[in-house]
């Protein structure tokens, strides 16, 4: 890490150097360079002798979130047409060591000031890694080697926040939220598209974008990696509120669900990190509520409003003088809360129900996330009354209590990323449940771009560490440590610094767990397709 600004003999020794590193491993007429995937074997194709299909499932994913927020605040690419030189390259604004890098500094280090090495290809000194969270986390490749390693259903979320995108100073793209999302469908389609071209031809790559539980069970059975789209958005339709009055229409709603349905778009949340005309929402909390609920002041016209909960479902508390930052005190009144626990006076409203009826008449899948949990609440109710099973918990960020509601109606719960110990305990927190209400398989959401940190290296386990080369799930696949370029990652030191350490991943959760973790994950994937062909046909 750099740790003062280089003059420019130290610029230009840096440049001589990469052009004679470029030069060296791109000779005349070679190949274009490009990562490994360090996965050596066939995929599982096929079903299991009783006709379920095979495979790990995350939920809750962000491909091309690089192109929300103004397109400026997330740097490098899932692919780029000119090669991986184009696609993993830092902002810009980061050059030339970083300390530009206010979002990247406040994420990883607290605090506006710090540094970070820019070079992305090929030397990789700084990012990616578990908590560089502006950095490109989902290269192609890097996914390939999750599919390789077992990864047979992904959601894609298609993300925006129209607030985060005003504030930000630095932007090349609209702060739509509609037309970002039109976006990053668009290039969901095109990485499909640059995939088959190096497969060798249009319907023969390993990525595959699919609309119904048919075609993902059939794409699955070849050994592909099924791609469903959702969307994770703060203020989806338009429907935002100014003093609680809303800035959409029923007939608005409906055209749009028919427009992202028509996009492919089959999960979808209501209200994300800020109240919006649909729906309440589930606080932050910590600093990142600091900033988040002054997003909800910009966006709402007000902060969050809380009461002390009178039930055991609580949302996440608002920190005592976590309210406002000490520099803003003086220019805006600090709301007053009352004593935790905390919970959103707002819950679902009348066109967020309006929202939801026109989800389930469409067979879509309603992710609970984020919302409060007098929203959430009502929701299940609905749910319930209709026995609707199209309802998902993509990432940990619902009320623990409502988890026997969502799987007794037949929905589907993943847990957040979380270190191997943490997801280990989870998992064995809720078998009970599944046990219960016959659920096959359990799954993850990672969050990738979606600016959490991924898993970070176990703690202590240099007595029982992962051991390379291993071999898959399913035993056809050996893979070894992963290389990009110059820089080879190892899961015990490294984390999930990037997507393809995730069967790293898993096979540490081998580790902790044994055999039965990464069973009940095999069957992720078939979980998911029931819940899905179950919403979608009724």
């Amino acid at each position: 890490m750099f740790r003062r600004r280089p003059g420019i003999r130290t610029l230009a020794a840096v440049l001589c150097a990469a052009l004679a590193v470029g030069l060296a491993q791109a000779p005349a007429g070679a190949a274009p360079p490009e990562s490994e995937v360090n996965a050596v074997g066939e995929p599982f194709t096929g079903t299991a002798p009783d006709g379920s299909v095979r495979g790990f499932v995350d939920a809750h994913s962000h491909l091309f979130s690089y192109e929300a927020f103004g397109g400026r605040m997330l740097c490098g690419r899932p692919f780029h047409p000119e090669g991986i030189t184009k696609a993993l390259a830092d902002c810009p604004d980061h050059l030339p060591n970083g300390e530009l890098a206010l979002i990247e500094n406040l994420l990883r280090h607290g605090s506006p000031l710090g540094t970070h090495d820019p070079v992305g290809w090929p030397t990789f000194e700084d990012w990616p890694a578990p908590d560089s969270l502006t950095h490109q986390q989902a290269y192609h490749k890097w996914v390939e080697r999750a599919w390789r390693g077992g990864l047979r259903l992904m959601v894609n979320q298609l993300v925006a926040n129209r607030q985060l995108c005003e504030i930000y100073p630095l932007k090349q793209n609209t702060c739509d939220e509609m037309e970002i999302l039109r976006v990053q469908a668009r290039r969901t389609l095109e990485l499909q598209e640059y995939i088959d071209e190096r497969s060798g031809g249009p319907g023969r790559g390993w990525f595959r974008v699919v609309r119904t539980p048919a075609e993902a069970r059939q794409v699955i059975t070849g050994g592909k990696l099924a791609v469903v789209l959702g969307v994770e958005t703060s203020e989806p339709f338009g429907c935002r509120q100014t003093f609680g009055i809303p800035h959409c229409t029923r007939g608005q709603i409906d055209r749009r669900l028919d427009e992202l349905h028509a996009m492919g778009v089959r999960s979808m949340f209501l209200c994300h990190k800020y109240d919006n005309a649909l729906c309440g929402v589930r606080f932050d909390s910590g600093a990142q509520g600091v900033i988040v609920n002054l997003g909800n002041l910009l966006s709402t016209g007000r902060f969050w409003q809380a009461r002390t909960c009178t039930g055991p479902e609580h949302d996440n508390p608002i920190e005592p003088g976590g309210v406002i930052p000490d520099f803003l005190a003086g220019l805006l009144p600090p709301p007053l809360y009352p004593p935790a626990p905390h919970c959103n006076v707002h819950g679902l409203t009348g066109l967020g129900e309006y929202a939801l009826q026109g989800m389930m008449r469409r067979g879509m899948m309603i992710d609970i996330d984020h919302m409060s949990v007098k929203a959430a609440d009502r929701t299940l109710d609905l749910l319930e009354a209709a026995g609707y099973p199209g309802v998902l918990s993509s990432h940990s960020w619902m009320e623990p209590a409502y988890q026997h509601r969502i799987y007794a109606l037949g929905g589907m719960i993943t847990s957040y990323g979380f270190g191997s110990e943490r997801f280990t305990e989870e998992w064995r927190r809720t078998e009970h449940l599944r046990d219960e209400h016959g659920v096959p398989g359990y799954g993850y959401g990672l969050d990738a771009n979606g600016l959490g940190a991924l898993p970070p290296p176990r703690a202590g386990n240099a007595g029982n560490p992962v051991r390379y080369p291993f071999r898959s799930f399913d035993g056809g696949v050996t893979l070894d440590r992963q290389r990009t370029g110059q820089r080879v990652w190892d899961v015990n030191t490294d984390g999930v610094a990037h997507y393809g350490l995730v069967p790293d991943w898993i096979e540490d959760l081998r580790l902790v767990a044994g055999d039965p973790i990464v069973r009940d994950m095999a069957a992720g994937a078939e979980s998911f397709l029931r819940t899905w062909q179950a919403a979608a046909s009724r």
